[in-house]
């Protein structure tokens, strides 16, 4: 087993972990959507939290199609926090950019 390979699988646990840490980074950003800033919902972007959802999904069926729970796991929060993210921006603000 090479070098890059033990520095790979040592990091593989660590990874999962930041997969799942970083779509519930969003949180606050949730909390501010729904229940506290919620008239500061038309200066999000519609565009911008959609393609994170979509993108998000993408990486979430890439990793189950590679059964790699590193990929598919993180990505399926972080499609869970977006998609949150776009219905909120939606029925506060409507259809925006």
């Amino acid at each position: 087993m090479t070098m890059i390979d033990r520095v790979g699988k040592a990091l593989e646990p660590l990874m999962l972990v930041m997969g799942l840490v970083s779509p519930l980074a969003t949180l606050p950003q949730l909390y501010k959507l729904y229940f506290s800033h919620s008239e500061h919902a038309a200066g999000l972007s519609l565009v911008t939290w959609t393609l994170y959802a979509v993108i998000a999904s993408l990486w979430s069926i890439y990793g189950l199609y590679h059964k790699n729970p590193t990929i598919w796991v993180g990505n399926s929060v972080g499609f869970a926090m977006y998609l949150a993210m776009v219905v909120g921006i939606y029925l506060k603000v409507g259809l925006t950019f």
